[in-house]
C-alpha cells in the first residue's frame, strides 16, 4: 500500500493516465474494427471489456488468494451495479447512447442470464460450500460466453466493408497502450483511495462495494465516457455488458477455486437480488426508442446514488 502522503498525487496521476489511456483504447478499438471489418460491438464485448475488467480480476482474485472473501465478492457486486448504473448513466449524459437491436436481442440476454446463475449459484452454495464446483461452472460458462463471441464475430466479419484506417498492427498496439494505461490508472486510484479509507478506518466490505468497486469501474467509464463523447455508442455499451458478463463469470470462477466466497450470507445474497432487479430495471430502458436518454442518465445516476446510501446505512434498517 502507498504512504498516505502519496495518495492524492497518485490518484492525479491514476486519472492522466485514465484519460490518456481510454482515449487510445477508443481509437484503436474503432479503427481495427473498421479495418478488419468486424463489428466494433463484438470487439468491445471482448476485447475492451476483458481489458477494462482486468483492474476487478485483480483485486478480486488477489483477494481471494489472501482469504478475504469481502473484497472479493463486494467488488464484483459494487462494481457491476457501478457499470450499470454510474458507468452507462454518465456516458448517457455526454451524449445520448444509441442501442443496436443485437443489444436487445443477444448481448442485454447473456448479462441478465449471468446475473441469474449466480443469484442461483449462492443460493445453493455452489459459492461457498461447493465452492470449487461453482468455480469450475462459472469458467466453463465463461469458455462458451468466448468461443460464441468469436463465432459472432466471424459470422459479423465484411471484408468488403474494410476501411483503410492505418496499419492493423499499428491499431492493435493502440489497443494494447490503451489498456495498459486504463489498468495502471486504476490501479493508481484504487491504491490511493484503499489507502486513504484504511487511514480513516472504514470496513472492509464497505470498502469493497462502493471505493474499491468505484474505483475498479474506473476504467469503464472513463472508455465508455469518452466513446460516447466520440459517437462510438457500441463501444460505450459493449464495454459495460462485457465487463459484467466477465466479472461474474471469470473473476469469480476463479476466486472460487480459492475460497468460500460467502455468498450465501444475507447481506451477499440481498445485494445479489439487487444486481438482478437493477438489471431488470435496465431493460425498459434500452426497449425505449433503442436508445438511454440524458433524462434516462439522471434518473440510472439517482438510483445508483441509493444504492451507496444503502449499503452504507439501509442494510441495518432492514436486517
Amino acid at each position: 500500500m502507498i504512504p498516505i502522503t502519496l495518495a492524492i498525487p497518485a490518484f492525479i496521476i491514476g486519472v492522466i493516465f485514465l484519460w490518456k489511456g481510454s482515449d487510445t483504447l477508443v481509437q484503436g478499438t474503432s479503427k481495427a474494427a473498421a479495418q478488419l471489418g468486424v463489428s466494433t460491438l463484438v470487439i468491445s464485448v471482448l476485447l475492451v471489456g476483458f481489458g477494462t475488467s482486468a483492474p476487478e480480476f485483480a483485486i478480486s482474485v488477489g483477494a481471494a488468494y489472501q482469504a478475504n472473501s469481502d473484497i472479493s465478492l463486494g467488488n464484483i457486486i459494487g462494481s457491476y451495479v457501478a457499470n450499470l448504473l454510474l458507468v452507462l448513466g454518465i456516458a448517457s449524459i455526454i451524449r445520448p447512447i444509441k442501442i443496436q437491436k443485437r443489444i436487445i436481442k443477444r448481448e442485454a440476454p447473456i448479462m441478465l442470464g449471468a446475473i441469474f446463475v449466480l443469484l442461483v449459484a449462492s443460493y445453493f452454495g455452489l459459492l461457498d460450500k461447493y465452492h470449487l464446483i461453482g468455480g469450475v461452472i462459472f469458467l466453463v460458462l465463461f469458455a462458451l460466453f468466448v468461443y460464441f463471441f468469436i463465432c459472432c464475430a466471424k459470422k459479423e466479419r465484411d471484408n468488403s466493408k474494410k476501411i483503410n484506417t492505418g496499419k492493423t498492427a499499428k491499431n492493435i498496439i493502440f489497443i494494447i497502450l490503451g489498456i495498459i494505461g486504463v489498468v495502471a490508472g486504476a490501479w493508481l486510484l484504487i491504491e490511493s483511495a484503499v489507502c486513504i479509507a484504511d487511514f480513516l478506518g472504514v470496513p472492509a466490505f464497505l470498502i469493497a462495494i462502493s471505493m474499491v468497486a468505484v474505483g475498479t469501474s474506473l476504467p469503464e467509464l472513463v472508455v465508455s465516457s469518452m466513446a460516447s463523447y466520440r459517437g462510438e455508442s457500441d463501444i460505450a455499451v459493449g464495454n459495460v455488458l462485457g465487463s459484467n458478463v466477465f466479472n461474474i463469470l471469470m473473476i469469480l470462477g476463479v476466486a472460487a477455486l480459492f475460497i468460500p466466497l460467502n455468498a450465501n450470507a444475507t447481506e451477499s445474497l440481498s445485494h445479489i437480488v439487487i444486481m438482478l432487479i437493477l438489471t431488470l430495471f435496465i431493460f425498459p430502458i434500452l426497449y425505449t426508442g433503442h436508445r438511454i436518454s440524458r433524462a434516462e442518465g439522471v434518473i440510472m445516476l439517482g438510483i445508483y446514488s441509493v444504492f451507496i446510501w444503502y449499503t452504507f446505512f439501509g442494510y441495518q434498517l432492514f436486517f
